[in-house]
């Protein structure tokens, strides 16, 4: 290649990665006209249309519609954590949670509330925070029907009812009450 020095066997597979450079994308999906500078990756994408899913976990049988979501998703049954974080050390499964993670160590904080401008590290820190703005509280008390925009915050008010609940089951009747409270060898 002219442009970056990488060697190819084959002038096919030359010609595939000069597309990376170009920028050039000949193969559309004709049902959403999402264009893919391979073959291989517009028949990967097309499964999002079909819902197909021929990779299957033989661990539990979730299936999957590429083998490196696959692949990905296997690391879950095995504990394997191959990404490790230069500045600290910790690990994680997948390249994804280190490169967010990493943001800790940057101070980077690429989304930014088109709002009022405050910007965060992680993406649904920004979701949380335009419920701020929108008023959207999606997480609903199915008793007293409050809602709340975070799911935990949602948790720790239902927390609130099941008190209640135990509160109403443990507590003495009335009658039973009464003859707690009376001295011993008392008679009405």
């Amino acid at each position: 290649c002219k442009e970056c020095r990488k060697a190819f066997s084959q002038y096919a597979h030359l010609a595939q990665h000069q597309r990376v450079h170009t920028g050039e994308k000949p193969y559309e999906c004709k049902v959403c006209r999402k264009a893919f500078s391979q073959i291989a990756y517009l028949d990967q994408h097309q499964r999002v249309h079909t819902g197909e899913k021929p990779y299957e976990c033989i661990e539990c049988g979730k299936a999957f519609s590429n083998s490196s979501s696959l692949a990905q998703h296997q690391r879950s049954h095995t504990g394997e954590k191959p990404y490790m974080c230069k500045e600290c050390r910790k690990t994680f499964s997948q390249n994804a949670g280190l490169a967010q993670h990493q943001r800790i160590h940057t101070g980077e904080k690429p989304y930014e509330c088109n709002v009022c401008g405050k910007a965060f590290s992680y993406s649904g820190s920004l979701t949380l925070h335009q419920r701020i703005h929108t008023g959207e509280r999606p997480y609903e008390c199915k008793d007293c029907r409050k809602s709340f925009r975070q799911r935990a915050h949602l948790a720790h008010h239902e927390r609130i009812h099941t008190m209640e609940s135990f509160l109403t089951l443990s507590s003495p009747s009335p009658s039973t009450s009464n003859q707690l409270s009376r001295p011993v060898g008392f008679i009405s």
